[in-house]
């Protein structure tokens, strides 16, 4: 898979969470805004050429430690969008393990986050 096919997918995530949202289904409105992050984060990831295989990546942890390394930590991106992917995981977990309600509230926020995440990382795409 292409960085940009990465990219393409992190957007029809987006839509999706906006979709789900709209629906009333938080926890898929919450599980669509974190993958939009995370295809965007591995996107990033072989567009840099920080990773040339994700297949090396098993985890979502993994994932998460790789961007932090390689675009965070490098200067490449704020700080912020480290955080950011994090906390929306744990949404993700809540609402997709715990069974626990995730608010509209914590959603619309976590979308917010997921949109300002994959616009931040566009800059990565070639084909944007």
């Amino acid at each position: 898979m292409k960085a940009s096919d990465l990219f393409d997918k992190a957007v029809v995530a987006l839509k999706s969470s906006e979709a789900l949202l709209a629906l009333g289904d938080m926890d898929g409105a919450c599980n669509r805004a974190y993958y939009a992050m995370f295809d965007a984060a591995r996107g990033a990831l072989l567009a840099t050429g920080s990773v040339t295989d994700l297949n090396k990546i098993k985890t979502h942890a993994g994932l998460i430690s790789s961007f932090s390394l390689h675009l965070v930590k490098t200067g490449l991106l704020p700080i912020e969008l480290g955080k950011s992917i994090n906390k929306v995981e744990d949404l993700r977990l809540v609402a997709d393990y715990q069974g626990d309600e995730v608010s509209r509230e914590k959603v619309v926020w976590a979308l917010s986050e997921a949109k300002s995440f994959v616009a931040s990382l566009q800059q990565f795409n070639t084909t944007a």
